[in-house]
């Protein structure tokens, strides 16, 4: 049988057992949605779209794909920038039909297409926040599997460790729980969607005390004296203090440093603690106020468009030097073009606390994620931003801790890869085996025997 009867055989079959309605090829107008995705530089096109509504339905599509010999992948959100959500020349399980969220007891659930946003929303009027990352528009679920560093990392930890249970279609086509399995709640908490179709999650939640935070300008002159106040800061800084920075091109004003400080600790101890974060310099423009995760993650929003093309870089550093701010100012000074941006997360408080064992995520010490974007127009020269992150990622190479954030890292990025999770990737590459020993399912990337022997720790 040939692969386009194949497909023909698979798009007939799913057609009758899911409902022409929920499968679609090219030239349908869902299509054009679903394998639309936030990275414009991604052009892979799946040959079908399915968007199942319940378990059972992502389960029929899993197995059909497997029985037809057909490639597979999941889109949530659509924000995985390295485009592997999508399958060129396969199948992909839509999950936007399932972003239904409830709060029950002070727990949210939900689906497996939810984004942050969702979440913030459904929290809200039970007085609750939940741990997201700085958008709202991104899948909650990648964000979660793969991490998830937020403004409420301090306090909250990262939102994978505020997972506390899902249900999962295995490659089998098998619906299971993590409540009867928690070597696999322990691996679905850092180490990514590699094992199956998260369909619906149980997340934590925090009492909403009242957030205080907003957008800071500092001037370009300042960036390093800024940067370089930090480490005394962050000795002394409350969990409740978040903080990160973009070094970018703000129109109308041009190159700064933007802070985001943000106040998620008791709220009369606010004002006392951003103001030492406002102390780092002189700013030119700030946006500091009482205010609410959902307006906080808007602005994010704003900031991160879809259909511009990137390339991501990272590198995780223990603490910000002289050496390392160096090289990320003289980077950010020859950058190609206004969108290439270097980002700062920091890593600690309640996320340093949890157990070393207890999730598949590698580093619980503090430090702090460098994230290269490396972002441009469908028109300008692709080789000359990736060019600008290589350059910067290698520069950061001699400071750098081993591995990197997963959610930044691509395929192909071996030596990064096989130390991301640190003393647990054997643990992960076992748990692989386990539940998807075929390889049907692609999502951050995770580690195998080979790359251990490679580059062994």
């Amino acid at each position: 049988m040939s692969h386009t009867q194949s497909l023909d055989d698979l798009a007939r079959g799913l057609a009758q057992r899911l409902g022409n309605d929920r499968v679609f090829r090219q030239g349908d107008g869902p299509y054009a949605d679903a394998t639309t995705l936030w990275n414009g530089a991604v052009t892979v096109r799946p040959a079908l779209v399915v968007r199942p509504r319940s378990d059972a339905e992502v389960a029929t599509a899993v197995t059909a794909a497997q029985q037809s010999g057909v490639g597979l992948s999941v889109r949530g959100g659509g924000h995985d920038w390295a485009g592997r959500s999508l399958c060129d020349g396969g199948l992909v399980i839509d999950l936007e039909a399932m972003r239904e969220v409830s709060i029950v007891d002070g727990t949210a659930v939900a689906g497996g297409g939810s984004r942050a946003g969702d979440l913030v929303a459904a929290a809200a009027p039970h007085r609750m926040n939940v741990a997201t990352g700085t958008a709202g528009v991104v899948g909650m679920a990648g964000l979660t599997l793969g991490g998830g560093y937020g403004p409420l990392l301090g306090t909250a930890g990262l939102a994978a460790d505020n997972l506390l249970g899902a249900r999962v279609v295995l490659a089998d086509g098998q619906v299971v729980s993590t409540d009867d399995d928690p070597e696999l709640l322990w691996a679905l908490r850092g180490g990514g969607g590699n094992f199956g179709v998260v369909t619906s999650m149980r997340i934590r939640l925090h009492p909403d005390r009242g957030l205080t935070g907003g957008m800071v300008l500092f001037p370009w002159a300042e960036a390093a004296t800024v940067l370089a106040g930090c480490t005394e800061l962050f000795a002394g800084a409350p969990d409740g203090l978040g903080l990160l920075f973009e070094m970018t091109v703000v129109p109308e004003v041009g190159p700064c440093l933007l802070a985001v400080p943000v106040w998620s600790g008791e709220p009369h101890r606010a004002d006392a603690a951003l103001e030492e974060a406002l102390r780092l310099g002189t700013p030119v423009m700030s946006t500091v106020a009482p205010t609410t995760l959902k307006d906080l993650l808007a602005q994010f929003d704003q900031s991160v468009p879809h259909g511009m093309h990137w390339d991501l870089r990272t590198r995780t550093i223990p603490a910000l030097t002289p050496d390392i701010i160096d090289v990320l100012t003289d980077a950010a000074e020859a950058r190609p073009g206004p969108g290439a941006g270097i980002g700062l997360r920091r890593f600690h408080g309640a996320a340093t606390r949890v157990g070393a064992d207890d999730t598949a995520f590698g580093l619980r010490t503090a430090h702090m994620v460098v994230e290269i974007s490396a972002g441009r127009g469908p028109h300008d020269p692709a080789g000359a931003y990736r060019d600008w992150a290589d350059a910067l990622s290698t520069a950061l190479t001699p400071y750098a801790l081993p591995g990197g954030y997963p959610n930044f890292l691509a395929p192909g990025q071996d030596e990064q890869i096989a130390h991301a999770y640190g003393t647990h990737a054997p643990r992960l590459v076992a748990a692989k085996q386990t539940y998807d020993p075929q390889g049907v399912f692609t999502a951050t990337p995770i580690p195998n025997h080979k790359l251990l022997q490679t580059y062994p720790a």
